[in-house]
């Protein structure tokens, strides 16, 4: 959880940046798709509209643990989720 905060970046946009100039791999990118997935596979119980910052950290552990579980790294995870839902291979 290296993600912080900084004034006038949301979470989910500190970690795709962190992530893309390959500062850490065992972020979560929490949009929509991701949340659905996290969802279906019963990682999470509902999607919340707004994510305060407690439900974040909170949902990026339970997806980090499940990415261990399941011996896919997070940021593969993270790609798989996405693709599934958009069909895309860039976000």
């Amino acid at each position: 959880m290296a993600c912080s905060e900084r004034k006038g970046i949301g979470y989910k946009e500190a970690s795709h940046f962190l992530r893309n100039i390959g500062f850490e791999q065992n972020l979560a990118i929490l949009d929509r798709h991701i949340l659905k997935n996290l969802k279906w596979f019963g990682v999470i119980e509902e999607i919340s509209g707004s994510l305060t910052k407690r439900q974040y950290f909170d949902i990026e552990k339970r997806m980090l643990e499940f990415s261990k579980a399941i011996h896919i790294p997070m940021s593969y995870l993270d790609f798989v989720m996405w693709y599934k839902e958009t069909g895309a291979t860039l976000k």
